[in-house]
């Protein structure tokens, strides 16, 4: 259909990278789990990630001050934006506490639930790139929104096992800490795809 205004896909290129980027975090963050989290190559590759990741949201940030017209509202721009990169963050921050803390050894729960947040990343690659034709993208969202609440419950059980005892206090901090922080993870891929659902039903 002819536009009087030219649409600016360039935001959905670098939605998409964006989205792209963290789940080839998340994945990179499984490899690291699944190595029992001695795996320094893995750590580093999502620390290049996350900047990566903060690269494009710079770029996003910058291209939406310099625009005129945007293909959407600037707020949800901003707003996706954001909630990407926390995604991203969060993702990091795994990484980061298996490295300080030395982890070599993981339990069940650490590796499913980073099966969970890599799962989420890919049905969030799923949700953003549906965003451009503005079609399809509800079921990835409910199924983000589904695997939050196994991630959710899975954390939940899995620091009530930590103090059933058989732990040193030392570890039980540290992978209360590590397993909290996974399912935050989880939460972000889930605020972002209310984001991306709430643009959706805006603009289709």
């Amino acid at each position: 259909m002819f536009r009087l205004i030219p649409r600016e896909e360039k935001y959905f290129d670098l939605f998409e990278q964006a989205a792209g980027n963290i789940l080839a975090g998340a994945r990179a963050l499984e490899q690291l789990i699944e190595a029992g989290g001695a795996d320094p190559a893995a750590v580093q590759k999502v620390e290049d990630l996350e900047h990566q990741g903060d690269r494009i949201t710079h770029e996003i940030i910058r291209k939406l001050h310099r625009s005129f017209i945007t293909p959407i509202d600037r707020e949800d721009i901003h707003n996706l934006t954001k909630a990407l990169d926390d995604c991203l963050d969060l993702i990091w921050a795994v990484a980061a506490r298996m490295s300080l803390y030395k982890i070599t050894e993981t339990p069940p729960e650490a590796r499913r639930l980073a099966r969970l947040i890599a799962n989420s990343c890919a049905e969030l690659v799923k949700a953003v790139h549906s965003l451009r034709a503005m079609k399809d993208v509800i079921p990835s969202c409910v199924e983000i929104n589904r695997l939050e609440n196994e991630a959710d419950d899975l954390a939940r059980d899995a620091i009530a096992h930590l103090f059933e005892g058989g732990h040193t206090p030392i570890d039980v901090i540290k992978w209360k800490e590590i397993y909290e922080t996974m399912e935050t993870t989880t939460d972000r891929c889930e605020d972002a795809a209310n984001i991306v659902e709430g643009i959706h039903l805006k603009n289709a």
